[in-house]
């Protein structure tokens, strides 16, 4: 018989594989060396040209293998090689797989196995016509057909390695092999024409297997197959069929449709743990349709398995060099071949938009090890081949990733896939990164105002980064782990733990996915873009008040954050570009009204035109520029809303169970009326409403107080620390104080959020988790405050400066005894010792007047911080010091005090009087009778009224209490300061005022139930108030007690002594020390009366209400020219002092105290209007006139003492302060004397009295001193009166 050629074979025998057909088309596809995925890359060498699919493979290394030379014995992550599927439904894939693994594993000589894998020549065993028809009819090789003389393995052993390794048999019909007829008959008709080569007999056995599942209509070829050799084969159970839908509509292509579209169900997790509850439990998740394409892919997975199963068993053997190149070759063509059956080629043409049927394999973690690797590496050089097969696995891992969640840890397998597909590269290509970052949802365009919210939805990674344990993100993580019937702390911090778990494993394949499309050049600008547009689209989430519709959701951030810092960890500082920000081609995008540090607008235009000029001096940004300042601004959009959303969350909490505690308490008086169906329809909502928010609080503790990702916030605003002190001061780490009082343009250009989230996120780690405080960074965040608080001229806003005074509060052990190290570290710092202490108390007046309207209730609280601060650092000794400098000799402190003495006085007063409308309303409910009488929106109004009073007297008695603490703990160490002239009167006229509303003749109305409730302990600050008095005992002292006319009385000490003797509040010796004090006050108050005789003749008609003095119906200031009609003019709230007098001059002079009160006016004298200003004298002489000046200055004289210090106007030159002192004196006459000098009902005696001269520039320099000292004695300093008597 004449010996057919090669191309003569092979068309018979695919003529009678596929009845008549010649030849099956194929799509061509190069198979380029591939490295190790786990290990370091391997040099690749080039790429033999290119082929047919699944043909002539050439030139493999040992590198080349599917799963390397030294990975023989590897498998994946979660799965030790495919395993089979039992027919029973009680048993998942997982357990199967690991079983089968673990009974054929063995150990592989890593050394043998790689000489094994060299130097392999693998062909695909589908012919292609082209190719030379002189290879085509070369006989077969020796080392094919026998072995070589070195060699054990005989051509015998090699097809029956074959034979095991698919299962097949052409010889005899067998229950575990599949029976090949067409090989069969041609072996039997003439066994050396059957092939050429092992390449071409392996490719004719996988067309034979593959062409019997696709013609067979009834019977299934791999039926014959036993279960422990079907691996991946679909369970046989009718109620539990892993199935695959078709998408045999173009249109449903889990790209473009919705969720459920992939399938009826999601896919059972076959790779994670086995047992019947995975199984019931995720049945419904990836599901695999029994079709032709799931048969062929089953064997043909479980065919490029078997030959690592047999490389273990028989490393030796395999090791070999024939033998190597046999398995090679037997690896190559599966891959080929299920190339071939991805595109339909062997059954219909699948398009893009159809499911793959390999997503789920990869999903249950059944494929060998380097199975997708192998199948990149094959066809990634043909493009429309490689989008053709992978665009759909892409597509159907996105659709997994949205239908996963946290309630099970499957979430992570469509991360996993898709992060080890990203990581797949060869040489510095990564082709899969390619593919995604080309997908037309990759950055998809804005179709509406929630630009940030269709980012997460649309784009292909927004899935990805999706998973949140937030219970408004995914309701399925409440409804798992917090829906029993009590969460004990033990519980919730267990379950909190196992969340922060799998939260770290998402986040950690999601950095692997970015960070690979980031290391491939061609796709670094596209992941760039991507990150900023998160950004970008995602600037409303920073604001107070957010439409969560419109924004992407906190898990999403916080993932997308999370893996920003991951990138962000090596950056080193010097490389980032602090003006990145104003750079022309910055990514980022701020909004035209961001607040800056300490700049407008203009300030920042005028200085970019200025900066620009004509060679504008930016370069390129650098990655660690963009990627730092895209961590940056991403804290700002994840951590921080998150951080407020908890604090609202705690808030509401409290209110709602306060809200519960109202109704039940208050039972018994709603019960029998009307309304009690209303009221227990909002008991059963509110404990509804309760139940679900500390639900919601327990998944947010799972997701914000996570100690390490705290920790690597807080690091990343260290690194942002240093950066701003490196602008601040380039000298950093050696920073002098005070800085620069020229403000630097870049640091006053920035942000003003870039400090302050440095502040609230302090603020927050310090309450909730402060722990967390203690890190490396710590020592320069130490430094940023004192530094930001010593030199606070370089912020605009006072707000943000209170904010830092905020952190500083939070930290001090009174408040959180678990900072006590850090808030040492404070106090201790050599920068803070000297400017500290001074800082802090000129903000203490300053803020005063923050600009804002709820300037007069913010500053209390501002003002309580820094009070509870300097309790704090007076026992510090260095800070001691520097407190006794600026008592003695510092600008600030007379200041201090009279804000100490009015936020004093006002807020005792609002205190106490909101004690006492508690007390009235409480008396009324105790008389039922007449409580019942009221009718029901009255007492309804009462209610509501008592609620708001109590809030009130907690607040204000809290600052109150403060505020007395701070004067007990200074009068104490300190007594001369307290004495001047400017703060002697005023501080003893508070006393005074305080003390007679506990112990005067109303105090009873102070008595309320539960004072404790409140904050009111009346015994220790009637301790306290009584300490002032003794520790500031002095004649001085005693006199300024007994010239308060308002509020001191004999009868008040008398009553006070009474008090705390009988309640036993003072020893014996301080309660004597006291009566001496009263003692001595009575007596001056003795000598004044009969001071006062002289006065005594004084007209009735021209006396005030207390101290004989009239005003005119208006007066005008000098400088301002503003009129103050005399019904406007009044005290001061909560201020001792009523004297019309001192409330005109405080209305000019003083700093505003309440949002009512008239605008503030410039400072000057004041004078009467036209109609009285020729009553007005305007000499300005300074003869003396006084004898009693006189005799006193002679006194001091022969004392060799200087006279004591009487405070001047103000600073400006002194002529034009004797003038106007001089004008405001002789107004101030005017003011008193008689309106017509000729009046008949005035006595002629008093009348010339008092148009004295020298009676009149006498009362009108006293009235002046004195109430210029009481209202704004801050600004009398340095020099005298004495001029105008």
């Amino acid at each position: 018989m004449e010996e057919l050629s090669a191309d003569e074979i092979r068309r018979r025998r695919l003529a009678r594989l596929a009845g008549g057909q010649t030849s099956q088309p194929t799509t061509p596809l190069t198979s380029p060396q591939r490295e190790n995925p786990l290990g370091p890359p391997i040099a690749a060498s080039a790429p033999g040209p290119s082929q047919s699919l699944g043909l002539n493979v050439h030139n493999m290394t040992p590198a080349t293998s599917p799963i390397g030379a030294s990975g023989v014995a590897h498998r994946s992550q979660s799965s030790e090689g495919v395993s089979s599927l039992s027919s029973s439904p009680s048993n998942s894939l997982e357990t199967q797989s690991q079983s089968l693994s673990r009974s054929q594993s063995m150990d592989i000589d890593g050394v043998s196995c790689e000489k094994s894998m060299s130097q392999v020549d693998v062909d695909s065993g589908i012919e292609n016509m082209e190719v030379d028809e002189n290879d085509r009819r070369e006989k077969r090789s020796v080392s094919d057909k026998e072995p070589s003389s070195g060699s054990e393995v005989s051509e015998e052993q090699a097809l029956q390695l074959v034979c095991k390794i698919f299962r097949v048999s052409w010889k005899d019909r067998d229950r575990d092999v599949i029976f090949l007829s067409s090989l069969s008959a041609q072996f039997k008709q003439n066994p050396k024409e059957v092939f050429s080569d092992f390449k071409d007999l392996i490719g004719q056995i996988l067309m034979e297997v593959l062409m019997m599942s696709t013609q067979t209509r009834d019977e299934n070829p791999f039926a014959s197959l036993t279960a422990t050799s079907q691996p991946i084969a679909a369970a046989r159970s009718p109620d539990r069929n892993l199935l695959l839908t078709t998408g045999s509509n173009p249109g449903a292509s889990p790209m473009f449709c919705g969720v459920g579209s992939f399938g009826a169900s999601s896919l059972s997790s076959l790779g994670a743990s086995g047992g019947t509850g995975t199984w019931d439990s995720y049945s419904d998740h990836f599901t695999i349709e029994t079709c032709k394409e799931t048969d062929m892919l089953n064997y043909l997975i479980e065919c490029f398995d078997r030959v690592g199963i047999e490389e273990k068993k028989a490393p030796k053997m395999c090791s070999q060099p024939a033998v190597s190149q046999l398995l090679s070759n037997i690896r190559s063509q599966c891959i080929s071949h299920t190339a071939l059956v991805l595109q339909g080629s062997l059954t219909q043409p699948r398009s893009v938009l159809q499911p793959s049927f390999l997503v789920p394999y990869m999903l249950c973690r059944n494929l060998p090890y380097g199975f997708m690797q192998e199948l990149v590496r094959t066809t990634h050089q043909d493009e429309e081949v490689f989008k053709q097969i992978f665009i759909p696995i892409l597509q159907g891992l996105a659709l997994a990733a949205k239908e996963c969640s946290l309630d099970s840890d499957y979430f992570k397998y469509p991360l996993m896939a898709l992060g080890e597909l990203c990581e797949t590269k060869f040489g510095k290509t990564h082709p899969v990164c390619n593919l995604v970052a080309s997908l037309p949802l990759w950055l998809p365009k804005s179709l509406s105002p929630g630009s940030g919210r269709e980012l997460q939805r649309l784009s292909y990674l927004g899935a990805f980064f999706s998973f949140s344990v937030f219970a408004e993100d995914d309701a399925k993580v409440v409804e798992k782990y917090f829906s029993g019937p009590a969460i004990t702390l033990e519980n919730t911090r267990v379950v909190s733990q196992s969340l922060q778990h799998y939260l770290e494993l998402g986040r950690q394949e999601l950095f692997k996915i970015l960070h690979s499309i980031l290391l491939n050049g061609e796709t670094r600008e596209a992941a760039l873009g991507y990150m900023a547009a998160v950004v970008n689209a995602n600037m409303k989430k920073a604001q107070m008040q957010t439409d969560d519709r419109l924004v992407s959701t906190d898990g999403f951030m916080l993932n997308f954050l999370w893996v920003l810092q991951q990138l962000s960890t090596k950056i080193k500082l010097e490389t980032v570009d602090p003006t990145y920000i104003f750079h022309p081609r910055c990514r980022i995008t701020l909004p035209n009204d961001e607040t800056r540090v300490n700049a407008t607008m203009e300030d920042v235009n005028d200085w970019l035109a200025e900066l620009y000029g004509d060679q504008p001096p930016f370069s390129e940004p650098k990655f660690p520029t963009e990627c730092f300042f895209l961590t940056l601004h991403a804290h700002h959009l994840s951590i921080l809303p998150s951080c407020r959303r908890y604090i609202r969350r705690l808030r509401a909490i409290r209110e709602l169970n306060r809200t519960v505690e109202d109704l039940k308490n208050n039972e018994s008086q709603w019960k029998d009326s009307p309304l009690a169906t209303r009221h227990r329809e909002m008991l059963k909502r509110c404990k509804t409403q309760l139940k679900k928010l500390v639900r919601c609080k327990a998944c947010a503790d799972a997701g914000l107080l996570d100690e390490s990702f705290l920790r690597r916030c807080l690091n990343f605003y260290g690194l942002l620390i240093q950066l701003l002190l490196r602008i601040l001061d380039p000298a950093y780490p050696d920073i002098t104080l005070p800085l620069n009082s020229d403000v630097p343009k870049v640091f006053a250009a920035l942000p003003e959020f870039y400090v302050e989230d440095v502040a609230e996120f302090l603020f927050f780690i310090v309450q909730y988790s402060p722990q967390v405080l203690y890190e490396p960074c710590t020592q320069d965040i130490v430094m940023f405050l004192v530094v930001m608080l010593c030199n606070q001229n370089y912020i605009r806003n006072p707000y943000l400066v209170a904010k830092l005074v905020e952190v500083m509060f939070m930290t001090n052990p009174a408040v959180q005894p678990r900072t006590q190290k850090f808030f040492e570290m404070i106090e201790n710092h050599p920068l803070s010792t000297k400017l500290l202490v001074p800082s802090l108390m000129k903000f203490y007046t300053d803020v005063e007047h923050t600009g804002a309207t709820s300037e007069f209730y913010d500053k209390f609280t501002i003002r309580y911080h820094i009070s509870t601060i300097f309790k704090s650092l007076w026992q510090n000794i260095a800070h001691h010091g520097t407190f006794m400098e600026e008592f003695n000799s510092g600008k600030q402190f007379v200041r201090y005090i009279n804000m100490l003495i009015n936020d004093t006085t006002f807020l005792l007063d609002e205190s106490l009087e909101s004690l006492k409308r508690i007390h009235e309303v409480q008396e009324e409910m105790k008389n039922k009778d007449q409580w019942d009488q009221l009718p029901r929106d009255q007492q309804q109004a009462r209610q509501s009224q008592l609620a708001q009073d109590e809030r009130v007297s907690r607040s204000y008695l809290a600052l109150a209490t403060e505020t007395v603490d701070m004067f007990h703990i200074l009068t104490k160490q300190v007594q001369k300061p307290f004495l001047r002239p400017e703060l002697g009167p005023r501080l003893a006229a508070m006393l005074n005022f305080n003390l007679q509303q506990l112990c005067g003749p109303k105090c009873r109305d102070l008595k309320v139930e539960n004072p404790e409730k409140y904050g009111f302990e009346p015994k220790k600050l009637l301790d306290q108030l009584t300490d002032i008095y003794l520790q500031l005992d002095c004649a001085r002292f005693a006199k300024a007690i007994a010239d308060d006319q308002r509020s001191y009385s004999k009868e008040l000490f008398e009553e006070v002594i009474s008090k705390m003797r009988k309640a036993g509040i003072k020893s014996t010796i301080a309660i004597e020390k006291f009566k001496l004090l009263a003692e001595k006050v009575e007596e001056i108050v003795a000598k004044n009366a009969r001071a006062e005789i002289d006065y005594s003749d004084a007209p009735d008609e021209f006396r005030g209400k207390r101290t004989a003095l009239s005003l005119p119906n208006s007066l005008i200031g000098v400088t301002s020219k503003h009129v103050t009609q005399k019904d406007r003019i009044r005290p001061s709230d909560g201020h001792p002092d009523d004297r019309p007098g001192a409330a005109a001059l405080r209305h000019h002079h003083g700093p505003l105290h309440h949002p009512a009160a008239p605008a503030q006016l410039p400072y000057g004298p004041l004078q009467p209007p036209d109609a009285d200003r020729e009553h007005a004298g305007t000499s300005a002489r300074t003869e003396r006139t006084d004898s009693r000046l006189d005799e006193r200055e002679t006194e001091q004289r022969s004392l060799n003492r200087p006279p004591p210090p009487v405070p001047t106007l103000c600073s400006r030159p002194r002529p034009a302060r004797q003038a106007e002192a001089a004008s405001v004196a002789d107004m101030l006459f005017r003011c008193w004397r008689p309106s017509a000098a000729g009046d008949p009902e005035s006595p002629p005696r008093a009348t010339r009295r008092w148009r004295s001269a020298r009676s009149r520039r006498r009362r009108g320099a006293r009235v002046l001193y004195i109430y210029l000292s009481d209202t704004h004695g801050q600004k009398l300093e340095g020099h005298t009166l004495r001029w105008l008597v």
